[in-house]
């Protein structure tokens, strides 16, 4: 069965390069954060870390991602229980985490 994958991304662009990659690796977009086996967060949206920390208490596993000029709302994020990954990285890390 294929990886269901929600985004939570405020950027339109960078949602659709993440989607590519998704669907590169044979994974599936979902459209609800409560089916999902993997969630993607932008730090940047308000609430990031409540609802990372959302994910983690279900068992969803969490990547977390945003400018590396923000580390407060990376380090949030991994203290939230996800993956934070600069903006740079994720693509890669999303990758990796779907061929795992």
């Amino acid at each position: 069965m294929a990886k269901r994958v929600f985004l939570a991304a405020r950027d339109l662009v960078f949602r659709s390069k993440l989607a590519a990659v998704v669907d590169g690796a044979g994974a599936v977009m979902g459209r609800d954060p409560d089916e999902c086996d993997l969630a993607v967060v932008d730090v940047e949206l308000p609430g990031a870390a409540d609802r990372i920390r959302s994910f983690v208490e279900r068992g969803i596993t969490v990547l977390a991602y945003g400018a590396h000029v923000r580390p407060e709302l990376l380090r949030a994020a991994r203290e939230a229980g996800a993956t934070a990954v600069p903006n740079s990285q994720v693509q890669e890390r999303l990758a990796g985490l779907l061929k795992a």
